[in-house]
Order: structure tokens, then sequence, then C-alpha cells
């Protein structure tokens, strides 16, 4: 059904800083490019957030109707850090400290990257190009930028012209509206600082010091391509020199999606994307996530329990339904009372939905569902906003007490448009899955329960790691949590 075109999507443009009617280059299709992670070590749990909002607007679309492209990228290419320390690339260092070939750290993170995406109930992107493998068209766009006189050869690097673009009457600061020296003012970039003609200038592409593992031969010699063309690379390739959206998060504004605008404007001449979206940030007990200060934790032991800030462990659909709770464009501060909180409302809604088969349909109807349908539909039309849909869902939560009761009455109609409604929101547009065990069979479980602990009791012994933690992983995700203890291990759901 073609949904977009009863309920119109308004989304929150950050290059025009205002809400604007979505309109998709091509009527029933959207092009949508969001930035992946760099595998060089576990993901954040502030980048889940950012993918998981993602995941939800990539549903709301396809249940609009849309047909979508999602590329979603992953950044396995070494690049150097803000110091042009090569010792401090993050490839370089991490296959070091773990001795590893870099490759093997990019095969590591990318499972525990889609291991954790999947156990969050994420849809797989519908293509998720890497760095590694478009080489070649990152080069090609470095040699295009050069011919067009945007970019020049410096010691065997590259680097973007950024005050020759301007002068071309094109504006380096669009997206996050400030002049050049407003954006260098609020960066530190010394990668290169002597074979550039002005600070402001990014790299294309690195010469490879002899240190450097990660490398490739090019016309300038053998090197690496720059963090910023790659993406430009790869949502050319797969979704043109125009598309429709571009997201990630707040983060990436400057200067990673501002060099994209420049180098998209100048090779082809047009502005690359029609509507920029960005997430906001993740905090924990209202400070700043960071492992220097140790307010940090991973999202696996937000679900498995195995940390010092939460009581316990919380089911992957808690933590979904937690993190919905908040604007995409709002700062979402966890703790574990906002988590606690989020499980028992968590549990309200599927305790409601788990009633709605026994609901029987009368002849009058004495709610009103369709304006309650069209509520639902105007929450996330308005920018995606999860809040007030939530706030929606539980009030159709009360109105299935009010039929359980026997206080309200729908028609089959009615009660059928109720129930379709809870579902698509929940399930296909939240990606919410109904964790919660089923209360009769109680033995059974607990004797399967017990069978898996003693598997993973053997597998402790015989030092095979992996198959202990994907028992307890396995067992997390399905909302039963384990914890080891010196009188061996019990689990709670």
């Amino acid at each position: 059904m073609q949904l977009y075109k009863t309920h119109p999507l308004k989304i929150y443009n950050s290059l025009s800083g205002e809400k604007e009617v979505f309109t998709p280059i091509h009527e029933g299709n959207v092009g949508m490019y969001v930035c992946g992670p760099t595998v060089y070590s576990n993901v954040h749990l502030g980048n889940v957030r950012t993918f998981m909002s993602f995941d939800m607007i990539y549903r709301y679309l396809l249940h609009l109707g849309y047909k979508v492209r999602y590329v979603r990228n992953i950044t396995d290419a070494g690049h150097l850090t803000d110091d042009g320390d090569v010792e401090n690339d993050r490839f370089v260092k991490q296959s070091r400290l773990e001795k590893l070939e870099p490759m093997e750290v990019v095969q590591k993170y990318s499972v525990d990257f889609h291991k954790v995406l999947d156990t969050f109930n994420f849809l797989p992107p519908t293509i998720e190009p890497t760095a590694t493998g478009h080489i070649v068209e990152q080069i090609e766009l470095t040699q295009k930028l050069i011919e067009k006189g945007l970019a020049y050869v410096s010691e065997g690097s590259v680097y973007f012209d950024v005050l020759e673009y301007n002068s071309r009457g094109l504006n380096y600061g669009e997206l996050n509206n400030r002049s050049v020296d407003e954006l260098l003012a609020n960066t530190r970039d010394l990668d290169g600082q002597n074979e550039k003609k002005n600070p402001q200038d990014f790299a294309l592409w690195k010469k490879a010091s002899p240190a450097h593992i990660m490398r490739w031969n090019s016309p300038w010699g053998e090197g690496f391509p720059g963090w910023h063309l790659e993406c430009t690379a790869m949502s050319t390739k797969y979704l043109g020199e125009n598309f429709d959206i571009h997201g990630g998060g707040m983060d990436l504004k400057f200067p990673h999606h501002e060099c994209e605008i420049a180098q998209g404007k100048g090779c082809n001449d047009k502005a690359p994307v029609n509507y920029w979206m960005h997430t906001n940030m993740l905090t924990m007990n209202g400070l700043r996530m960071s492992k220097s200060t140790g307010n940090y934790i991973l999202p696996m032991q937000l679900v498995n329990g195995e940390n010092d800030f939460f009581e316990k462990a919380f089911a992957p659909g808690v933590v979904r339904f937690c993190f919905m709770q908040a604007h995409y464009r709002s700062v979402l501060d966890i703790s574990n009372d906002a988590m606690v909180a989020s499980e028992k409302g968590f549990n309200r809604i599927m305790e409601a939905m788990d009633s709605l088969p026994n609901l029987t349909a009368s002849d009058a109807s004495t709610l009103d569902i369709a304006a309650w349908k069209q509520a639902c539909y105007d929450a996330m039309s308005d920018d995606i906003n999860t809040p007030i849909l939530i706030a929606q869902l539980f009030e159709g939560v009360r109105y299935i007490n009010l039929l359980k009761d026997g206080s309200a009455t729908l028609t089959a109609a009615d009660l059928q448009t109720l129930a379709q409604t809870m579902q698509a929101f929940l399930f296909d547009v939240l990606g919410l899955k109904d964790e919660k065990l089923p209360a009769d069979g109680t033995e059974k479980i607990e004797g399967l329960v017990g069978l898996l602990i003693e598997m993973r009791n053997t597998a402790r012994a015989n030092k095979d790691f992996a198959m202990s933690d994907q028992i307890r992983d396995q067992l997390a995700a399905l909302g039963i949590q384990l914890k080891d203890g010196k009188d061996g291990t019990t689990f709670t759901y």
C-alpha cells in the first residue's frame, strides 16, 4: 500500500534547519545512505543508538510503502587521527595491540558489529559496502577533483583546495551554517599541515609512510584514501550523484559531512544530498560516555548484566523501547531508573498485546479508533516523533484494558484496526519483539536452561570461550540472564 500518499512525511533537514515535506527524487523510491562503523573496536552504545534510529526510519519508510535502497558502509581502511602520527592510525595501532593483521581486526569487529545489531533486531541494509572494496572509485574521484582544479598533489598526498572551492561561489560550511574560519577554529587538524596550501584543506589521498601497513597503488604513489572520500565514492556509486537522505550522528556534521558535500559538488556540480538527518548524543547517568572516565558500557553488557551501572540485565527489546522514548534529535540519557521504568512499560504493552486475541467485538464502537490511528501516523510523520507515538500506543493499551473490563466496545472492523495498528507500529516500525517467556511450561524452561548452563560450563572447562559466550548471549537475547557466582551459575527471566 502506498501509505505515503495519505500520510505525507516531514523530516528535519539539517541543511535548511527546518522541517520539510519529504519529496523523494523518484516517486515511491528512496535512496538513503548512513555512515557506518569504523571496525577497529567493539561498537559503542552511542553508535548503536544512531544505527537504531535509522533502522526505525528505514522501517517506517518501508511501512509507508516506499521502495528503499538503504546503504550503510563499513570503514575498514586505516586513516590517520588528527595528530598525523602513523602510530595512532586506528587499525595499525589495534593490529599491533592484538597481534593481528589489520584485516583480522576488521573481521573480528565486523562480526561483533553484526552480532550486536542482530541482537537488537535490526533489519540489514540493502547494501553494506566496504571502504577497501572501493579503492578504485576513490582514486577516480580524486583524479576528477584534480582535473577540475579543486585538488592538488603535494609530496605524494592529495588535498582538497577549500579556498579554491569557495572562490567559485560555493560554500564550504553550508551544512553547519558557518564560515571556513569558524569551522577551522572548532577542529584540530595537524595531519599534513606542512604539505597543505591552506590549513582548511583536507586529505583526499595520503602518502603511506614505510610504517603504514594498509596501502594501495595510485597515480601519486602508494597510499590510502582519506576518511571523507570513501563515503562520497560509495554513496555516489550505489545511489547516484544526487540522492534523497544522508544520515549519521551529529558528531559527523563537521568535518565529515561538510567534506562530503564539497566533494560531491566539486565532482558533479550538484548537491549530493537533498535531506541530511542527524541523531543526537547518548549519555549515561547524566554524563558523557567515555572509557577514560569509566562512565562506559558496551551494548552486550547492558543485555547480559555484566556491568556495575545497572541492577540487572535487560532484554534487547527493553533497551530498544527505552531508546525510542527519546526523539532521535534529542539527547538520550540512560540510567538504571530509566531502564527499569522502560521494562515496566514494555511489559505492560506486551501483556496488552497478549490479551488482544481474546477480545470480542460488539455491534457498536464507543471509542474513536480512526482518530487514534491517525494520531499514530501523525506522530511518526512529524519528523519520526517516537515519544509521541509511544504515548499513543499506551493510549491503545488503555483501550484494550477498557475492552477487557467491559467499559468500552468496538465493532469487529474497529477491533481489527486496533489490533493491526498496534502490531504494525510496535513490531514493524519500532522493531520490537515480544520477548517475555510464556507463563506455562516453567519447569520445562528451567530444565532446558539448566542443560544449557551445563553445556556452557563444559565449554568453559575446555576453554571454548567462544561457545560459552555464544550460549550466554543467545540466552540473554531471549530475556534469560545468567549470573556467575562462587556457588555456580544462576539465571533469571
